[in-house]
């Protein structure tokens, strides 16, 4: 078991270590300790060469299945043209996936960039400096404010010594260290006041401690310890693929094993067994050939990166393809609060002074006494241009200033500073002594409210001052705790005035008999459009978890105030603390109990994704620190910050915001949602085709008619299926998109209805072509000739299958709804692409191609056939998607 040195005295802690905060170790003895540690840096996860994750684009079930197809169709069927390009198609669809992904594996390296290059030990009794990588367990190091804590340590001296923990604990406000040891068990990070963690960063005072783990064994190194062994989770896009490779397999080992028995049956005699069961199994895996959409990775991929352009346009940078998809299935957003959901600056929002509570919008006295003790008692520094530099609290308090047109610095400079009694954890205050009017000095003095009160004789209401009572008191307090409970963190203000400067001013005599002046709460503020995202992704069945670093009463307010709580519902709030004493078992199944976590670790990240995923939920979590990596890692799709976010969540994430903008993320979702329609739509023209097409030569071999040859079969594939299913790859988002409930991880592309489609529209393609070739029999100049007529016959079959699938890919634009509506045609490239192929396809009829072709030269009543087929093809489907409306209904 891992010691607890913020559990144990200093005293215990250097015996442990066997060390001394006075001197420190010697030089000898960390360099002992250093060859027995190891360096103080993070270990990198050993990266997949280019050449291994070139190879990692050929295990998808899909590919597996093309190369296959490619091999067949080249070395048995002799199909070389058709193999070649099934070949062209998957070495595209790798090298896309691999220049896709190039920076997956970045987030380890953004780790260790943030590594402190220096840091100031104490060896042999003297302070050194030396670079943070030689930094071992039991040195003792020196901090100031503006250092990064190069390790972590158990603080042994903490003088007026603040941390910003916020990347680490997802807390926004600065951690105010002490040396005394935590009461109570299981103390969450954040509330380990008396240690310091490596990569945080000091913003006020200084201190120094003890060295208790360095490099991979840091809180930040157990992060990165995570990363690396985070689970790999397929997307649904890429499960889905899988599902569909093998659905395609079986069809077509089915097709293969069909064919050959029916065909040796119904030919048998008509040749030697021998040749009979090679022409049948050429035949066979012609077939299977026809029956695999060959462009289909291809479109899916460029279908994601058209997406990926859209959603770029909405400030959401995708990092790999399949996370436009996925997207679109999130059932849970696990999101951080602060500087996702919040604005990661404190703000002033309420003040109470003359006995009454304010709002920060109401206007207020320059000369009032509450303002003057905010500006005053205050170590903001102000560059120019009005940046403010400082505790986020402090700056607030003078952001406010601003806001009420002070002119602060000119305040500043007229009531300069002349004495002060610096902040300090253990009383609680801050206090200065500045130049006043007609000779006098103005004290002013903010602070915890309740040290505040001990120390305060009188209260200023409306400009009269009077000596404050007991109902004043409990009044304060009470206002104090209201204000606490709608998660606003409460400063008190007092003051006095007084004829001369003190001779050794300490809060023995400076902060007494002072002149209570209000009270201010502050609060890291919700994204203005955070609300509103958060009820338009509710509507849409999406829920939306809020984790923080904060204490739980503020973590309750905040989620309340954004719609992810009901008011006053506090059952929903799980800290770091409960969750680890629930099992694994008992919290999968009551995981969907709570929307809110607080105080939580990354560990307790990882283990509310793995709860959800549990429950079959796709979970999107963002994030901006460190901490929020391996659960952006773990989740199905990964969100961090551009703004605020660290380098390591970026790394880990499978989307960057680039507006750090929750309402993007919903935006994102509707985009991710269009684009599985989309593919969908792709799948369903695409198969059906491909059904139409086998059930049309396998029809023909049966009945022992002419053939359609290959030439054709793949000048159909070529025109047919790159140019209108990239066009349904863009169509516009439907109306009512974000109004239906996710379609769950069990979905696939088949779902819906969508497979039924498929096999009804397949065969009926089928039909119409065979139909087709029996007028061309009956129809036409050739009638009575027998070789004439069926070369228009096959001619008629070849045609009409061609164009009859681009009258179908209009039906697959909406796979339930009906296609004669105002929005049908609004796609331009759709059209572009339909015309463009029909052109192409009826270019075989020019005479210098029909020999290529082998086709004849049809008359206007054959033409009339194909296109009266073509008609029949949205006619027939537009009745059944009447019908299947109706039975929904």
């Amino acid at each position: 078991m891992l010691t607890k040195y913020y559990d144990q005295t200093m005293p215990e802690v250097e015996q442990e270590l066997k060390t001394s905060l006075k001197t420190g170790l010697s030089k000898q003895e960390a360099k002992r300790r250093l060859e027995e540690y190891g360096p103080n840096s993070l270990a990198a996860k050993k990266k997949r060469s280019l050449f291994m994750k070139f190879i990692d684009q050929f295990k998808d079930f899909m590919i597996i299945v093309l190369i296959v197809a490619a091999i067949l169709s080249g070395v048995v069927a002799q199909e070389w043209t058709d193999a070649a390009i099934i070949m062209i198609v998957v070495l595209i669809n790798a090298i896309l996936g691999v220049v896709q992904e190039a920076k997956s594996e970045a987030a380890i390296d953004a780790l260790k960039e943030m590594s402190t290059p220096v840091a100031h030990v104490r060896r042999d009794g003297e302070v050194l400096q030396v670079p943070s990588t030689e930094i071992v367990p039991g040195d003792v190091v020196l901090l100031e404010a503006g250092d990064v804590v190069p390790a972590d340590m158990r603080l042994g001296l903490a003088a007026s010594l603040k941390i910003e923990e916020s990347a680490l604990t997802g807390e926004s406000v600065p951690v105010e260290k002490s040396t005394d040891i935590p009461e109570g068990d299981d103390i969450a990070l954040g509330d380990r006041v008396n240690m310091a963690y490596s990569n945080t960063n000091v913003t006020y005072g200084r201190g120094e401690g003890i060295v208790t783990a360095t490099g991979m064994n840091t809180e930040v190194g157990k992060i990165a310890t995570m990363l690396n062994e985070a689970d790999e989770t397929d997307t649904p896009l890429k499960q889905n693929l899988n599902q569909l490779g093998k659905t395609l397999t079986i069809m077509i080992l089915a097709i293969c094993v069909i064919v050959f028995i029916v065909g040796i049956f119904t030919k048998q005699g008509s040749e030697p067994m021998n040749k009979l069961m090679i022409d049948m199994f050429l035949v066979a895996v012609s077939l299977a050939v026809a029956a695999i959409p060959e462009g289909l990775p291809a479109i899916v991929t460029i279908i994601l990166a058209l997406g990926t352009q859209t959603m770029a346009k909405h400030k959401a940078i995708v990092r790999k393809l399949p996370a436009v998809e996925t997207l679109g299935a999130t059932d849970i957003i696990c999101s951080d609060k602060t500087g996702t959901l919040t604005q990661n600056r404190m703000t002033v929002e309420k003040i109470y002074y003359d006995a009454t509570v304010h709002s920060d919008n109401e206007e207020i006295n320059q000369d009032n006494p509450a303002l003057l003790s905010m500006i005053l008692a205050n170590d903001t520094k102000i560059e120019n241009g009005g940046n403010l530099l400082g505790d986020p609290t402090e700056t607030a308090l003078i952001q406010y200033a601003f806001d009420k047109k002070v002119d602060v610095q000119k305040l500043l400079s007229q009531d300069t500073r002349l004495q002060e009694v610096p902040f300090d954890s253990e009383r609680k205050l801050m206090s200065t002594v500045n130049k006043y009017q007609d000779g006098k000095f103005f004290v002013a003095v903010k602070g915890a409210p309740d040290e505040l009160l001990k120390r305060v004789t009188s209260i200023e209401i409306n400009g009269q001052i009077s000596p404050i009572t007991q109902e004043q008191r409990e009044e304060i307090l009470a206002t104090n705790q209201d204000l606490a409970e709608n998660a606003l963190r409460v400063l008190g203000l007092a003051y006095k005035v007084i004829d001369k400067l003190y001779d050794e001013p300490a809060t023995d005599n400076v902060e007494q008999d002072l002149i209570f002046a209000g009270l201010v709460g502050m609060i890291d503020p919700e994204r203005p459009e955070a609300k509103a995202a958060v009820l338009e992704a509710k509507n849409a069945g999406i829920r939306t978890i809020m984790i923080t670093g904060d204490h739980q009463v503020t973590a309750a307010a905040i989620a309340s105030r954004l719609g992810i709580l009901n008011p006053g519902d506090n059952d929903g709030v799980l800290t770091g603390a409960e969750l680890d004493k629930l099992s694994d078992d008992y919290f999968i199944k009551h995981v969907a109990d709570y929307s809110v976590y607080a105080r939580v670790s990354p560990e307790h990240k990882v283990r509310i994704v793995k709860a959800w995923q549990a429950n079959e939920k796709i979970v999107a979590m963002t994030g901006d620190g460190v901490n929020d990596a391996p659960s952006l890692k773990q989740a199905d799709i990964g969100i961090g910050m551009g703004i605020t976010g660290t380098e390591v969540s970026k790394g880990a994430a499978d989307m960057v915001l680039a507006d750090d903008n929750f309402a993007t993320i919903v935006e994102a979702i509707k985009q991710g949602r269009k684009v599985f329609a989309n593919i969908q739509k792709a799948i369903l023209y695409l198969m059906s085709c491909n059904v139409g097409e086998v059930l049309t030569v396998f029809m023909m071999t049966m009945l022992g008619w002419d053939i359609l040859a290959p030439v054709q079969l793949l000048w159909i594939n070529l025109v047919t299926d790159t140019l209108p299913a990239i066009a349904l790859g863009v169509e516009p988002v439907e109306d009512g998109i974000m109004k239906k409930k996710p379609r769950g991880r069990n979905s696939n592309f088949f779902s819906g209805g969508v497979a039924g489609s498929i096999i009804y529209q397949g065969i009926l393609e089928g039909l119409l072509v065979l139909i087709a070739y029996q007028f061309g029999l009956h129809v036409g100049p050739h009638v009575g000739n027998d070789a004439l007529q069926h070369g228009d016959a096959l001619t008629m079959s070849f045609l009409t299958l061609g164009l009859i699938q681009l009258f179908h890919a209009i039906n697959s634009k909406f796979i339930h709804k009906s296609i004669f509506s105002n929005k049908t045609f609004t796609n331009k490239w759709f059209n572009k692409a339909i015309i463009v192929s029909a052109v192409i396809m009826a270019a075989v009829e020019l005479p210098f191609l029909t020999k290529l072709f082998n086709v004849t030269e049809l008359n206007l009543s054959q033409w009339l056939v194909v296109l009266v087929a073509g008609c029949l093809m949205i006619i027939i489907v537009e009745v059944v998607k009447f019908f299947q409306r109706r039975m929904n209904r």
